[in-house]
């Protein structure tokens, strides 16, 4: 796990900071456990954890004027100088208009700035300590500094509401530490703090001038081709270079990398046979000077791409998407690797792990994925995000209505419609997109608070009844059904407060505001899968979530990404106008894969393991749920009942999570001994998990 961490006093006074660390409250010193110290008095700036040293850049125009970025990042020093002085100016989109993933922070005098990203995979937190404001990307890091207890109405809102930004509002886990919103950053003048959008939003009054498709889907290729650049352009690690413990009998040096669990050195990528993740290989191994992975880069000559497939063994049904994977392989630049799972690699199997900084649903099938990334290289492309970025939201329908575009509306209505095989089809989407159009985003949020406090959570099934249930403001999550009534109300009070709070709306057209939810969700969730399924010196790269991609995917059309098929078109024109053609029949094809087949099998096979889980839960504890109707519904599952399986995933998660923090021991900081107290034994509503000795994650 990596982070950053730094501190602004509200005077020179305050704290004594530098390198020896800060002086807190009660007077004790304190400095993060294994860092490295970017900048020192007054307002330091620590990297933590194993950044790779090209990772970690600092470009100072003078002893008051400084930038560090901290990932990958493909701007030159000359334009990271350029960046620094228009941020000086308060220009701060500059700082996130290069390709890559990474997190800038600039220092002017006693100014800061630490800007977040567009999608939420880098977020930033802050929190009150010692007079100023200590900011990290990391929240678990901050709770350990301020000795937070759990916020159990945050845990509620995570089940009962997880796509409902009003809901979760800028809380954590942990009570004191804040978020900052995707899109925006956190502007620290000696300790006082403000939060400042960066990003332009359409408006919910006036639409967006129209853009010319092409154009846009160009805009997508060259935004992709350089965050595929970025990486590549970056220097190459090999892993474990320098602690190899020598000549093995029988074992090369390839083997002994994949005794200690370490990837092999390169570029890799996923290639699941659907277009997200063969986009990014045949870009990897394809792009003009760039020839795959490169050990001797800058010469010419380089190895083959290392393709990672995964094959469940244990499910099957994906016999289409792994002939057009082969099919794809068959490229001389690439070399393919199938990794069959069987049934230790199903949902639930390994529930064994690490701690994440915050829960996510992947905590159940990080096992899943840490056996394909094993396989995979040292630096490992994924095609995550491509759907959220790409792919039209059902509400997004809502946003084609009120600008009278309704011709556009035929084809996604006529697909749904075949689907279904229902002559109402269309009036029955229209009318639910009309009613949404005519609903003010106040009224959205007390419906969702009303049927909260009902119990109102059946919504019609099949792909036409998930469209219909996505056209609202908002919706309840697929585990508020076994959320306790206290719980519940808990969550109906924060929407309420949501809604004093944006009395007039979010400023954003409704299919525009649940696509940019869906993505922080989906963004947030792979930061905890990145966490949970790590594989020592192997970096995961996400390019669909790099700002420059979210851009271009933002000024598609509406009536382009509405229609059937519109992400594959866009992948492909993508290929092909960065010269990939030859792509196998079928590729782009929807393919139904079979996640809640292997949930289901996954929930029947660890039944025993999940029953103990819930034996005596901490969330029972917590007063979110009762252990008897958890215990239930997993049975019922697992017997074939048709229940909402990512519901079961978020309270097995969220109970995974708590156990391990609770079972944590340490601290992010070192200097004091009150920090190294270990956290109490147990969990109640007026009691959380962090008391005193909260302790450092392991990677």
């Amino acid at each position: 796990m990596r982070w950053l961490v730094g501190w602004s006093s509200t005077a020179a006074g305050a704290a004594v900071i530098g390198s020896a660390g800060a002086t807190g409250p009660d007077g004790e010193t304190v400095h993060p456990v294994g860092s490295q110290l970017l900048w020192g008095d007054p307002d330091p700036l620590w990297a933590v954890g194993d950044w790779r040293p090209d990772e970690v850049r600092v470009v100072q125009a003078d002893a008051q004027t400084r930038i560090a970025v901290l990932g990958i990042c493909g701007a030159s020093d000359e334009q990271l100088r350029v960046g620094l002085f228009a941020a000086r100016g308060g220009a701060l989109r500059h700082l996130t208009a290069w390709p890559g993933s990474y997190t800038a922070v600039v220092q002017v005098g006693r100014r800061v700035m630490v800007c977040g990203d567009l999608a939420g995979a880098r977020p930033v937190f802050y929190t009150p300590w010692a007079g100023g404001t200590a900011y990290a990307t990391a929240a678990l890091p901050l709770a350990d500094l301020i000795e937070a207890n759990l916020d159990f109405g945050h845990l509620a809102a995570l089940l009962a509401a997880p796509d409902v930004p009003a809901a979760l509002d800028d809380s954590t886990p942990y009570d004191g530490v804040r978020r900052i919103p995707p899109g925006h950053a956190l502007i620290l003048r000696a300790g006082a703090r403000e939060i400042a959008g960066y990003e332009p939003v359409a408006s919910l009054a006036v639409a967006a001038p129209p853009a010319d498709p092409d154009s846009a889907v160009d805009a997508v290729r060259d935004a992709l081709v350089e965050a595929v650049r970025a990486r590549l352009s970056a220097p190459r690690h090999v892993p474990g270079d320098g602690i190899d413990p020598g000549p093995v009998p029988g074992m090369g040096p390839a083997e002994r990398r994949a005794a200690r669990g370490m990837p092999v050195p390169g570029i890799g990528a996923d290639l699941s046979g659907g277009p997200a993740s063969g986009t990014l290989a045949l870009l990897a191994a394809g792009l003009p000077g760039m020839p795959g992975t490169v050990l001797g880069h800058g010469t010419g000559a380089g190895e083959r791409l290392l393709a990672v497939t995964f094959n469940d063994l244990a499910v099957g049904g994906r016999e289409s998407e792994l002939e057009r994977a082969g099919t794809l392989a068959a490229n001389p630049r690439l070399h393919h690797v199938v990794v069959a799972g069987g049934e230790e690699t199903l949902p639930y199997a390994d529930l064994d792990g690490p701690l994440t900084d915050e829960p996510g649903p992947s905590l159940v099938t990080a096992a899943r994925h840490r056996a394909r990334l094993a396989a995979g290289s040292a630096d490992h492309f994924t095609g995550y995000g491509a759907r959220q970025v790409l792919d039209a939201h059902p509400a997004r329908l809502t946003d084609l209505l009120m600008d009278r575009k309704r011709r556009h509306l035929v084809r996604p209505v006529a697909a749904l419609a075949k689907a279904d095989g229902s002559v109402m089809v269309p009036a029955r989407v229209y009318g639910a997109a009309r009613k949404l159009a005519r609903t003010p985003y106040r009224t959205g949020l007390e419906a969702l608070a009303e049927r909260l406090l009902q119990r109102r959570f059946d919504e019609p099934g099949g792909a036409v009844g998930a469209s219909l249930a996505a056209l609202t403001w908002a919706r309840p999550g697929p585990a508020a059904r076994w959320l306790t009534g206290e719980a519940l109300a808990e969550v109906s009070v924060r929407l309420q407060g949501g809604t004093s709070r944006s009395a007039v709306g979010p400023g954003q057209r409704p299919g525009d505001y649940r696509a940019r939810a869906a993505l922080a969700r989906h963004a947030a969730d792979l930061r905890v899968l990145e966490q949970a399924a790590e594989i020592r010196f192997q970096r995961l790269h996400a390019p669909f979530l790099d700002n420059q991609v979210v851009r271009a995917c933002r000024a598609l059309p509406e009536a382009l990404r509405v229609q059937p098929g519109a992400r594959a078109a866009i992948l492909r024109t993508v290929l092909e106008g960065s010269g990939v053609g030859d792509l196998p029949p079928g590729w782009g094809a929807p393919t139904h894969a079979p996640a809640a087949v292997a949930a289901r099998t996954g929930l029947r096979v660890a039944a025993n393991d999940l029953m103990g889980l819930f034996d005596t839960p901490l969330l029972a504890q917590a007063g979110l749920v009762e252990a008897r109707v958890v215990r239930k519904a997993l049975r019922a599952a697992a017997e074939g009942e048709p229940l909402p399986l990512d519901g079961l995933a978020d309270l097995v998660s969220l109970e995974l999570w708590l156990t391990r923090l609770l079972a944590r021991r340490g601290t992010c900081w070192t200097g004091t001994p009150a920090r190294a107290r270990a956290v109490p034994a147990g969990i109640t509503p007026q009691r959380g998990a962090l008391g005193a000795g909260a302790g450092a994650p392991r990677a």
